[in-house]
């Protein structure tokens, strides 16, 4: 396969094992966080090498972990932070790492702090492990999204964690160094653990700037989780790698004296390609974030001739979608109808008291003409 976005193949796509495009045959699917393209040559070569080697014995890494390593000169070389040595630990996924840290730096009962709308399977774990999720205001201001935090009300709620989810998913909006300090100074007053999602941030368009939570001082790098996978930028999900940056040395030391292999670990695929992906894919990544700027783009003029509102998002491939504008009280219900299906704005906010319902997430991460017809799509349940 071509390492092309300028079409995609929905026959390959739809005979895989992938959820996207495995739920029905009729739909045109702009919903869960895949994108349509495949993957980086280099990563494919790499994996190609393991299979001819037929090389599927117990791994040994006699010079450490090859994704700790790339993940480390990955972060210096891209955002110029440095991870402190020895505090990385690799999993299979966010959603593994945020229930991990839960239940070492949470008990049953504690508040934990997010913005709403937010992922659903991390609004949806916080609820299972008998926590309680904290909403954060995300309000739309005259800039577009806007991000304050509330020391007191999360004092008052009894919030003992921070997940900061940044760039932000679902709006795509990438946090600024005021803002974070802002939320790292609330952490500090409060003696909050904080887990920073920033699975987003190779996605971010210039020229915005991802800047680490964990970088901003040394109190802030002592009580962050950082928590990031090659998966989301270079499309490996299925791969089921991730790794977790522990600054928080009470969490260290409870992960520490878990059983030996207690948390699982990752196959020799998934590390393979992950380490391909940071450290031999930039080309691809580079022409990839091409291809997404002109969709966003394409998105964004579609918006300002549509009642449909979308703040143009600074990073992800991810476009909240604001119907409130339209007649439509189920967007994602009266657009499935029309032969698209998006995410359900409702599935952001479950367990909180939050109203999305007047929203949709729409992935863009295909190419222009599926988009178009994708967009297409939308227009006729808004008109119809």
């Amino acid at each position: 396969m071509s390492d092309t976005f300028e079409s995609v193949d929905l026959d390959r796509l739809r005979s895989g094992f992938g959820v996207k495009w495995g739920l029905d045959d009729d739909l045109l699917n702009a919903w869960v966080a895949d994108m349509d393209f495949g993957i980086p040559g280099p990563v494919r070569a790499r994996l190609r090498e393991v299979v001819d080697r037929e090389d599927f014995g117990y791994p040994h890494w006699p010079g450490g972990d090859p994704v700790v390593a790339a993940f480390e000169q990955h972060m210096r070389d891209r955002y110029g932070w440095a991870p402190e040595p020895g505090r990385t630990r690799v999993f299979t996924d966010l959603i593994q790492i945020l229930q991990v840290v839960i239940e070492h730096a949470t008990a049953p009962g504690d508040g934990i702090a997010l913005h709403v709308p937010n992922y659903p399977p991390f609004l949806a774990s916080i609820h299972r492990a008998g926590r309680r999720a904290v909403p954060l205001p995300v309000l739309r201001g005259e800039r577009g999204w806007e991000f304050p935090v509330d020391a007191r009300r999360l004092r008052d709620e009894g919030c003992t964690m921070l997940l900061l989810v940044n760039p932000h998913n679902p709006t795509g909006r990438v946090f600024r160094r005021e803002e974070l300090r802002a939320f790292a100074d609330a952490a500090r007053e409060l003696d909050l653990v904080v887990l920073s999602d920033e699975i987003h941030a190779d996605l971010t368009y210039d020229p915005h700037r991802h800047v680490p939570f964990a970088s901003l001082d040394d109190d802030t790098a002592a009580r962050t989780i950082t928590a990031t996978s090659a998966t989301k930028a270079f499309n490996l999900a299925a791969t089921r790698c991730a790794v977790a940056h522990v600054g928080h040395e009470g969490v260290r030391r409870e992960l520490d004296r878990a059983p030996l292999d207690y948390f699982g670990t990752p196959s020799l695929l998934g590390r393979v390609a992950t380490v391909a992906a940071w450290r031999e894919s930039e080309d691809w990544h580079r022409r990839l974030m091409h291809r997404l700027t002109r969709n966003r783009d394409l998105v964004a003029d579609w918006s300002r001739e549509s009642d449909v509102d979308c703040v143009p998002p600074e990073a992800t491939y991810l476009a909240w979608l604001d119907f409130s504008r339209t007649r439509l009280t189920d967007p994602a219900e009266a657009v499935l109808r029309a032969g698209v299906r998006l995410s359900p704005g409702p599935e952001f906010a479950q367990h909180t008291d939050v109203v999305t319902k007047p929203f949709a997430r729409l992935n863009f991460a295909t190419s222009e003409a599926l988009l178009l017809r994708v967009l297409a799509g939308i227009d006729g349940a808004v008109n119809g």
